[in-house]
């Protein structure tokens, strides 16, 4: 798999470019996801912004990170299911799976 790096864009997270890019099968689902989620960062940043309890804050961004979560365990098997099987298909499930890997830690932790 070849990549091409742009960099970080001031965020620190890599955007690689991959020519073998594809349509991913929880594509609309995770756009929904996401914008949902996007509209419930701005509601916690609201709460912030009225002085609402820490608690009632705190609840709300675990919720959020849930949310990431699963939108995130969509995308590794949309991952895992199309770009896995068809990097072992062409060969590169070493480069593959070594991406993932890297992946996997950033997004674990």
């Amino acid at each position: 798999m070849e990549h091409q790096d742009r960099g970080d864009q001031g965020n620190g997270i890599s955007n690689p470019l991959r020519e073998d890019a594809h349509a991913h099968a929880h594509k609309k689902s995770v756009l929904s996801r996401l914008a949902r989620i996007e509209g419930h960062v701005r509601a916690v940043k609201r709460m912030v912004e009225k002085d609402v309890s820490c608690p009632e804050v705190l609840i709300q961004i675990a919720a959020v990170r849930s949310a990431l979560n699963a939108a995130g365990r969509l995308i590794l098997e949309d991952h895992v299911r199309g770009c896995l099987i068809d990097a072992a298909q062409e060969g590169e499930f070493e480069a593959a799976f070594n991406d993932l890997k890297n992946s996997l830690d950033k997004f674990i932790g």
